[in-house]
Parts: structure tokens; C-alpha cells; sequence
């Protein structure tokens, strides 16, 4: 049986969480409301404060989807109670980052500005420090949702190995590269 699928799910309290007759499972809480479909075939139960999933079979398919399952409703658990929150630091000459509202302003070396619109589930702010790095922070209940948001913004200008310029996550190692002229002896 898959460790990650066989592990219960501990619900806090100020969480309610249903799971309708389609297989969709409903996790409320003080963050948000989430929704999960989850395979017709797998069975979810709630007792006792206690989430478990079970798979219907052993095949190998199930058996992946079953921790991929597990990790996904316990995402949302986290989400709905404190939530999921990820910086990311624009390193460059020049690099500028504000917001007003849901749009995001980038200023990241191009001859012209990115605006992106956030959408309104992520709580986006913005820090501009003298001598630091400008820094963006979103906050979200939604794992997937914060996630996807952040690669959209990093794709705009991955950091090059060269000189580290770039969009990266707060704490993210980078490979560097000598250079041409470390070559030359």
C-alpha cells in the first residue's frame, strides 16, 4: 500500500469538509472553500476527525493516484487553515516590481513593461527595499492555483546561470557558470 496514501488526514478545528455523491470532496475553513474531484472508483471517508482514502485495487495506476489523491486533499486542508504563501526576488539591474490591486507590473529588462493580472483567489503584494532585491509575495488557499501563478511569473525571465539575472524563488540555489574568460589559461 502506498505510504503517502495510507496516511490519515488530521482535520483541525473550523474545518468542514464534505464529500458529495460524485466523488467531490469540499473542504471549507477561515481561508477559503476548496473543491477536489476525486476518481469515482477510490473511497473517501471521514470519521472521527480523521480523512482516509482507500483504493479500489491494487493495479498500478490506482496506486499512484492514491498518494496523488491523499497529497492533494492534504494540501487543501493546509490551504483553508493557514494557507500557502511564496516569494519570489527579481535580481538585475533595473528589475522593478509594483502592483495595484490584482495587476502585477514588471519591469525586468524587456523595452517594455509586463502586466499580468493575478487572479483574485492570491492576496499579491509587493516589497521595494534600498539595497535589497524588489520582491514579490503572493498568498493563496489554493496549492495548485499559487503555484501556477508563480511559474507564469518566473517563465517571463529565468534566471541565467551566467550572472544569476532573473525572476527566482526566495532561497533557490542556482547552478552558476564560469564563463568564457574562465577558459582561457
Amino acid at each position: 500500500m502506498s505510504r503517502i496514501g495510507k496516511a490519515p488526514i488530521s482535520i483541525p478545528a473550523g474545518v468542514d469538509i464534505k464529500v458529495s455523491a460524485d466523488n467531490v470532496v469540499t473542504v471549507k475553513g477561515p481561508k477559503g472553500e476548496l473543491h477536489q474531484p476525486v476518481k469515482p472508483d477510490f473511497k473517501v471517508e471521514l470519521n472521527n476527525g480523521v480523512l482516509t482514502i482507500q483504493r479500489p485495487n491494487d493495479e498500478k495506476a490506482n496506486k499512484a493516484l492514491h498518494g496523488l489523491y491523499r497529497s492533494l486533499l492534504n494540501n487543501n486542508v493546509k490551504g483553508v487553515t493557514t494557507g500557502h504563501a511564496t516569494r519570489q526576488e527579481l535580481v538585475g539591474v533595473g528589475y522593478k516590481a509594483t502592483n495595484s490591486g490584482q495587476i502585477l507590473d514588471l519591469s525586468i529588462g524587456y523595452s517594455h513593461r509586463i502586466m499580468l493580472e493575478v487572479p483574485k483567489e492570491i492576496k499579491l503584494s509587493t516589497v521595494t527595499e534600498k539595497g535589497q532585491n524588489p520582491t514579490i509575495i503572493m498568498e493563496s488557499a489554493d496549492k495548485q492555483l499559487l503555484g501556477q501563478v508563480a511559474a507564469k511569473i518566473r517563465s517571463f525571465r529565468k534566471p541565467e546561470p551566467y550572472k544569476g539575472k532573473g525572476i527566482r524563488f526566495t532561497g533557490e540555489q542556482l547552478r552558476r557558470k564560469a564563463g568564457k574568460s574562465a577558459s582561457k589559461k
